[in-house]
């Protein structure tokens, strides 16, 4: 049952990340950058909550996203508050098309072509839980290295 786990891990890491960005404490510090730090804590929630509603909720979950990458890492000073609910309602949207899934569809191929070649949507939401945790490490760090 991979279904399950799937479901716990980005459950746990959304709540992770919930938890990073409400622990700012100043919102500035949420979009500060230095010494070739390129992203922001801001934007790569943008960019988790965008990748996420894309690939999972567009994609496997019909929910009509459409995508804005460009603005994931363009935008700056989305209110905390709009950041918070915006990966709440991610979290939600997982829940609810994980929960909608049948494990035999994770064999299937994923809908789209991502990294050049056909991959099943077992492998792509395996990569999407480990994005997520790469991207939550940073936020960590950016939290405590800009915001101490």
């Amino acid at each position: 049952m991979v279904i399950p786990i799937l479901k716990s891990m980005f459950v746990r890491d959304l709540d992770r990340l919930h938890f990073q960005i409400s622990n700012f404490n100043t919102e500035p510090n949420i979009w500060r950058v230095d010494k070739g730090v390129t992203n922001s804590a801001g934007n790569l929630a943008l960019h988790i909550v965008g990748n996420l509603n894309a690939f999972i909720g567009a994609e496997l979950g019909n929910t009509g996203y459409i995508r804005d990458r460009r603005a994931e890492f363009s935008s700056k000073n989305v209110p905390v508050d709009t950041l918070l609910k915006d990966i709440f309602n991610t979290k939600e949207m997982i829940i609810q098309v994980l929960d909608s899934m049948d494990e035999s569809e994770l064999e299937l191929k994923y809908p789209i072509v991502v990294f050049k070649k056909p991959m099943t949507t077992k492998y792509f939401l395996i990569h999407l839980t480990t994005h997520l945790a790469y991207h939550l490490g940073q936020v960590n760090y950016y939290r405590r290295l800009f915001d101490a």
